[in-house]
């Protein structure tokens, strides 16, 4: 690719009121609309006392609406949400709010706003199902996931933050950050989408308000159509008591991670050599010459009673994958890493392994969040940076349902991949006779799609745009 010598000499001018950026936020935030985005904060979301400025809290749908488009167009701090007053998006768009003013309105938020904030986004979550094709298969069979992460923070103006314990390259180190405990469902066809997040003080235990997240979450998958069994997993974190009542109280399955203790060792001391049995993981690659996995992981179940101490103990299968400590094997016998966790679910001993280990779809929702709206928290007002999260949810939510009415192939793209071939389209607007026409790039390569995602939002109200 090589720059034509005449336009090194060329002058560059910001001058066109009808060029927009992000032309595909149009059919992304009629999308919303359609799903009742802006009635719902309206009908939830209420400032009723000034916490600075007293006309800050004014108008809460047309601002989260602002922020959530700007999450959409890349924003990730207050700053670049200006990216949707830039051209001609003040002619695309009502009510579009400057940063400033963004900036001012979330730090009137208090955690009773977050409350009221995230019953907005459970809301959205059950209409975009209803408006798009997330969640395919949810009447049959759907999983709950449950997991925290550390959002690092620099600097002692951050409220909330502390020091918490985080992997970089595999080590635990200590970081200060703020915490998000976050909730997904998935299905078998479909990509996880957000169920509920949650913000934490950096040091703020992974385990803690747990149990009514999954609450919350299960009710929410209910109300969005999950008819059939819901599966709810989690990490050792989140083997407690608590979470398993909760799962138990909902009547729903768990699969979660059990820390090894005395009662735990003694029970995978009690299952037999010829108990143990390979386990085929997708994806496993096996021996060209033996036709035998290679892979040493075998698994093996007992029943077990958790949380004896307690006054409600719980019996139900312990599940325990092994595989050899490859640190020691100088041994003159194998020695065996065990991987134990706590289930009611009915599958065989191999395939609940394997649907357990699916829990690290969680992480992929991190990875977009973080590649998105929460690669900062972009106040020093921890409420700010709750309702922020929150609206990062919702766009995450939003941009997912997008990549349903796209294609197959948008239904499971990454966060980035939308933005970047969907929504950060540039478009020229126009009137002739009085019509409104945006004029998009010719030989855009993925017009087909974009226009597929345009017609399904609209449908035959509007005329597709035009390549220009």
């Amino acid at each position: 690719m090589k720059l034509s010598h005449s336009w090194s000499r060329a002058t560059p001018l910001f001058d066109d009121p009808n060029l927009v950026s992000c032309s595909g936020l149009v059919p992304v935030m009629a999308l919303a609309e359609r799903a009742g985005l802006s009635e719902l904060i309206s009908s939830k979301v209420a400032f009723r006392a000034a916490k600075k400025v007293a006309s800050a809290g004014a108008n809460p749908a047309g601002k989260l609406t602002s922020i959530i488009g700007g999450m959409a167009a890349g924003a990730d701090c207050i700053d670049d949400l200006d990216v949707i007053r830039s051209g001609g998006m003040g002619r695309l768009f009502g009510g579009v709010y400057a940063a400033p003013t963004l900036g001012q309105f979330l730090r009137e938020f208090t955690h009773g706003h977050t409350l009221q904030l995230a019953s907005v986004a459970r809301a959205h979550l059950v209409n975009l199902v209803g408006r798009s094709r997330l969640l395919p298969g949810i009447a049959q069979e759907v999983f709950i996931d449950i997991d925290s992460l550390l959002r690092p923070v620099f600097g002692r103006a951050k409220q909330g933050a502390s020091f918490g314990h985080t992997k970089i390259a595999g080590k635990q180190v200590l970081r200060r950050g703020l915490s998000p405990l976050a909730t997904t469902i998935s299905t078998a066809a479909g990509a996880p989408v957000v169920a509920g997040i949650r913000l934490r003080g950096g040091s703020t235990g992974s385990g803690k308000s747990a149990a009514g997240m999954v609450r919350e979450a299960i009710a929410t998958a209910r109300a969005a159509g999950a008819t059939g069994e819901i599966l709810v997993r989690g990490d050792s974190a989140y083997g407690n008591s608590a979470v398993v009542a909760a799962c138990i109280k909902a009547g729903t399955r768990f699969s979660v991670v059990v820390t090894k203790n005395k009662a735990v060792n003694a029970a995978i001391a009690t299952i037999e050599a010829e108990a143990w049995k390979p386990v085929h993981y997708p994806g496993a690659v096996a021996d060209p010459d033996t036709g035998e996995l290679i892979s040493d992981a075998e698994v093996a179940e007992t029943h077990f009673t958790a949380f004896a101490s307690t006054k409600y103990p719980v019996t139900a299968r312990l599940v325990i994958r092994r595989v050899r400590d490859r640190a020691r094997g100088d041994e003159l016998f194998p020695v065996w890493r065990y991987h134990p966790f706590f289930t009611n679910s009915t599958e065989p001993t191999a395939e609940a392994d394997i649907t357990h280990r699916r829990h690290a779809v969680i992480e992929t929702v991190f990875a977009d969040l973080i590649d998105g709206p929460l690669a900062h928290m972009p106040s020093g007002d921890f409420s700010a940076n709750a309702a922020w999260a929150i609206c990062a949810t919702i766009c995450h939510n939003l941009l997912r349902a997008v990549g349903t009415l796209t294609s197959p192939t948008h239904a499971v793209a990454r966060g980035g991949t939308l933005r970047r071939q969907i929504v950060t389209v540039p478009a020229r607007i126009a009137r002739p006779q009085r019509r409104p026409v945006l004029h998009l790039p010719k030989h855009w390569p993925w017009a087909r799609h974009w226009k597929s995602l345009w017609d399904n939002v609209f449908g035959h109200q509007a005329p597709p745009p035009l390549t220009a």
